[in-house]
């Protein structure tokens, strides 16, 4: 499944965006703030580099531990691999900037720095992932002229 982060509406503390999985679902995203000049200082605290990653369906020990919410039984969470200088970047549920640990949040309704209903969002998209997906995170001014399907 081919996934694509737009993000469009950034704000000193935290991006917002959608997340569409194909053409069956569209979400909210929250992400932390994004800083074109900070793009090349590695580390949680910031969103994630623009780019096309692939997404495992991999066990979070996080949510074996009871500290980030999964519908999925055996604690599996979409985690995104190959980000530069990053390691651990997750989707999953929570509702403002502090949640996020440099991860994406969804959620099915948003404010500027805030989403809603995370873990209903969350439960739709893990229904639709394959465990073998790819997510691209761009702006809206830089989507591309084709969306692989």
């Amino acid at each position: 499944m081919f996934l694509r982060l737009v993000r469009w509406c950034f704000s000193d503390s935290s991006t917002n965006g959608d997340l569409s999985v194909g053409d069956s679902l569209t979400l909210c995203a929250l992400e932390n703030a994004y800083d074109e000049k900070l793009e090349s200082i590695q580390g949680a605290g910031k969103a994630i580099p623009f780019g096309t990653y692939r997404v495992a369906l991999t066990v979070s020990e996080r949510a074996k531990a009871g500290k980030l919410w999964t519908p999925d039984p055996d604690h599996r969470l979409p985690l995104l691999l190959d980000v530069p200088g990053r390691s651990g970047i997750r989707i999953h549920a929570g509702n403002i900037p502090a949640n996020t640990e440099g991860c994406i949040l969804v959620g099915k309704s948003w404010t500027v720095g805030s989403i809603y209903d995370s873990r209903v969002a969350l439960t739709a998209l893990m229904k639709l992932l394959t465990g073998d997906d790819t997510i691209t995170v761009c702006r809206v001014r830089d989507l591309p002229k084709e969306i692989p399907t």
